[in-house]
């Protein structure tokens, strides 16, 4: 089978190639945002959507017009690669697997990617990487590349430059090596439950650092906008921030790497945390109730990181050979696994579950665990009609394939 994976490192630019990638970066967003306007502008006017090979030839226009001539400075294949990243936005909106695409605003996420191979040298030996008008750079070698170098995205995030490093490479069909099988069981108090009564605890990476974050938050928000000083408190905030995404992702690939070891069977919960996480506030009409207990709570959910448990889940497993498979998760905290009876009652308080039918007690997010794994087993042996709900290449559905895409 092939395996696609991504290797990610962190550069060490000179002055001149940290410039000229802020210039890059800059670039490929003013193609995204001036192409989706002329998107929009199409479509109120009752045109047909614009294909990325006629889009192409309005970015010919772009760079040679007088108006814009710092455009022919940057390569030419990452702003053509703007353009795709669009037009898969769009094709993500129409299939209803993600909101409509939003202009990109500076600071945002700046990246860029090369996608031809043939322009791109990686030399591991002297910890250097050759791309297209910024020449060789340094990065921390930190792991070997292994595969078929397929495309290079640089990214920026912390104040620091990245560059994933994406390959390919035939890898024989793996078989489990774990006999075992397992149901999961998400929640706040509780980061995982198991259907065998074990459970990890939450990390809490923003709730640890909240106050802290406050604090710089309150001291930049005192600074005249875009001064030199405001600059500086916006630094310290981006670095309590690094600090968080960094944690929580640490502890969650630290996770799903033992569960995808010892498990060849994963049975988890599909949970929609968008809809989960949204908020309550209302409109001027119809305001909400209980927003802030609603805000906190939403807020909890997001600091757990779901949805990028699954995601890692998603590829480890299936190459560690196992399966895993995403059940409904309605009423599994409320189902008896004994005699099946199905009630509110049976869940009282947060943590108890009692049946009011037969008497089964136990905790609350171990049932929800073994119920969610009885589920896993129906989908093998019948076939469950809208269990399974594979993640696509947006990160939210996906049909079987072979390939599988993973994050650093």
């Amino acid at each position: 089978m092939q395996r696609l994976q991504a290797y990610k490192y962190e550069l060490m630019p000179d002055g001149k190639q940290a410039r000229d990638m802020r210039r890059f970066a800059g670039s490929c967003r003013f193609v995204y945002n001036k192409a989706l306007a002329m998107q929009k502008e199409n479509h109120e006017a009752g045109n047909k959507f614009i294909g990325y090979v006629a889009m192409a030839k309005h970015l010919t226009g772009w760079r040679n017009d007088p108006d814009t001539p710092w455009l022919k400075e940057a390569p030419c294949h990452p702003l053509q690669h703007a353009l795709k990243d669009l037009e898969k936005a769009y094709k993500n909106f129409f299939a209803k697997r993600a909101d409509f695409p939003r202009f990109k605003r500076k600071g945002g996420g700046d990246a860029f990617r090369y996608p031809d191979p043939k322009q791109i040298k990686l030399d591991q030996v002297n910890n250097r990487l050759f791309l297209p008008k910024l020449g060789w750079l340094r990065y921390r070698n930190s792991r070997d590349v292994l595969g078929e170098l397929r495309n290079v995205t640089v990214s920026q995030s912390g104040g620091k430059w990245f560059a994933s490093i994406q390959t390919q490479r035939e890898v024989e069909q793996p078989l489990p090596t774990a006999t075992t099988e397992i149901g999961i069981d998400v929640g706040i108090a509780r980061f995982a439950t198991m259907s065998d009564a074990s459970f990890i605890a939450p990390l809490g990476s923003f709730t640890k650092h909240q106050q802290r974050l406050a604090r710089y938050q309150r001291r930049m928000s005192r600074k005249v906008k875009f001064s030199n000083n405001w600059m500086k408190a916006k630094a310290c905030v981006q670095k309590i921030h690094t600090r968080i995404a960094n944690a929580r992702k640490d502890f969650l690939h630290k996770t799903t790497t033992t569960i995808s070891k010892n498990h060849a069977l994963v049975c988890i919960e599909d949970l929609q945390v968008r809809n989960m996480s949204r908020s309550s506030k209302g409109t001027a009409e119809q305001p909400g109730k209980k927003v802030s207990q609603k805000s906190g709570l939403n807020r909890a959910i997001l600091d757990q990181g779901w949805g990028e448990f699954r995601r890692q889940l998603d590829y480890k497993v299936s190459w560690h050979g196992g399966i895993l498979l995403a059940v409904p998760a309605h009423h599994t905290s409320q189902t008896c696994p004994c005699c099946g009876h199905i009630s509110k009652d049976n869940r009282q308080t947060q943590e108890q579950f009692l049946c009011v039918d037969c008497g089964y007690e136990n905790h609350a997010d171990v049932v929800g665990a073994i119920n969610v794994l009885a589920r896993g087993h129906r989908v093998l042996a019948c076939g469950e009609v809208g269990a399974v709900r594979p993640l696509d290449e947006a990160g939210t559905r996906r049909s079987d394939r072979v390939n599988h895409h993973a994050a650093p």
